[in-house]
């Protein structure tokens, strides 16, 4: 059985969550600034999601169905985020979602663990594409996405219902020939 890969860049770790990471993903993900801002984290983050969302990681992985990755920072061993990638087998693509602890934002961790996600996908999960969305008032999580290589697709017009409110959504996305050119 095939075991999930712990992946590095210059300044983070990637690697699979474990249980001892709950109580700070309650944490980080628990700020209302983080679920406002992301479409499948709830809030209140009640005890036991954590732990109820790392126990999926490693059957969704053996599945080949989904690969979810810690975003730490090696040095300090500190939880910062979440990244990951939902395939989709069928057509050789997956999504790509993250989130950052809002006590980490604006220092580019985001953008390198994306990058990073992205060469993991093209080059080992051996994706056509991978694309990402964001709620449109959300304008950081785009900038991620531009900076990891991706073009803009479009905008999805009332695409998702976000606490009572329909979303708009940007799509995103990248084509492992573009990535290529790019590497």
């Amino acid at each position: 059985m095939k075991k999930q890969p712990t992946l590095k860049t210059d300044r983070l770790l990637l690697r699979p969550f474990t249980m001892a990471d709950a109580p700070e993903v309650q944490r980080l993900a628990g700020d209302k600034e983080i679920a406002s801002t992301t479409l499948n984290i709830p809030h209140p983050y009640k005890d036991g999601d954590a732990q109820n969302w790392i126990g999926t990681h490693e059957g969704k992985f053996r599945m080949g169905e989904m690969v979810t990755f810690a975003i730490v920072l090696p040095v300090e061993n500190i939880l910062i985020g979440a990244i990951s990638l939902n395939i989709s087998k069928t057509n050789e693509s997956a999504e790509m979602g993250y989130w950052i602890g809002k006590p980490y934002w604006n220092n580019g961790y985001c953008t390198e663990a994306a990058r990073r996600l992205i060469k993991y996908g093209f080059e080992e999960l051996d994706l056509n594409r991978i694309f990402a969305r964001h709620l449109t008032r959300n304008p950081s999580s785009g900038k991620v996405m531009e900076k990891g290589g991706m073009i803009f697709e479009g905008c999805l017009r009332q695409d998702a219902k976000k606490w009572d409110r329909f979303e708009d959504i940007n799509v995103y996305s990248i084509l492992k020939s573009e990535f290529k050119g790019k590497s």
